[in-house]
């Protein structure tokens, strides 16, 4: 009887093995933000790069995010902590290494903390950004401000400085540069039309304040990210992951 049941556990071990999802490699140079299903624009990618590359030069802690479009089947859990030990994020030593982890199909998320990291950013603290951040943002599609305002808070979190939630504050001040933008737009639609539809300085002008305003933003030109652009970490270093962290839909 022993030996069936040994039996039986192994067969499963091995189907459950059979089927699941493969985890895709790690790219040449590594990335912080693998976004394998273009859920960001572009400059949005090289945003959150240069961002978590900064921290990471600063602390040697390493905030990965992997976007893809479909967990085929699998358990978020079981597959975002295998791709997070498999990849090795963190440093071997220190084991600081966070992922999170998202499934665009099944609309699943999962941050998964290395052990290193677990004092400061508790399953607690990983569910409070989870349900406070990353889902309402997801909800109305706003994938790049949920990565953005999550790596803020998880940065801030590990700092000691504490999480709040202040994002609703945020979204009730006066939009500024939604107002500047209608404005510079309007500036260059007038401009061609009292031109006979040909390009003149106004729409350049225009076109010009635009590209400035966007350019604002941060974005600071390190390279886009998801399969390519330049990386200069030089990878990871095997941190290693124990179950910690929190998941959810949205």
């Amino acid at each position: 009887m022993k030996h069936k049941i040994l039996f039986i556990i192994g067969f499963c071990f091995f189907a459950s093995n059979l089927f699941a999802k493969d985890i895709p490699p790690i790219t040449n140079p590594p990335i912080f933000v693998n976004d394998y299903a273009n859920a960001l624009q572009a400059q949005e990618r090289a945003a959150l790069e240069q961002k978590l590359y900064d921290y990471f030069k600063q602390t040697s802690t390493q905030i990965v995010i992997v976007i893809e479009q479909s967990l085929e089947g699998d358990d978020a859990f079981g597959y975002s902590q295998k791709l997070a030990q498999s990849w090795g994020i963190g440093e071997k030593d220190k084991k600081n290494g966070l992922l999170i982890y998202v499934a665009l199909a099944e609309r699943k998320m999962r941050i998964q903390v290395g052990y290193g990291l677990e004092g400061a950013m508790t399953d607690a603290i990983s569910k409070r950004i989870i349900d406070g951040i990353l889902k309402p943002n997801f909800k109305e599609q706003n994938y790049y401000n949920g990565f953005n305002e999550a790596t803020d808070a998880i940065i801030k979190t590990i700092a000691g400085e504490g999480f709040t939630n202040d994002r609703k504050a945020k979204s009730k001040g006066f939009p500024w540069g939604l107002i500047m933008v209608v404005v510079i737009v309007l500036i260059s639609v007038f401009s061609k039309g009292g031109r006979g539809g040909r390009r003149g300085g106004g729409g350049g002008i225009a076109e010009a304040l635009l590209w400035g305003t966007l350019a604002s933003g941060g974005f600071s030109g390190r390279g886009s990210s998801g399969g390519s652009g330049e990386s200069g970490f030089g990878g990871f270093g095997g941190g290693g992951f124990g179950g910690g962290g929190a998941g959810g839909d949205w």
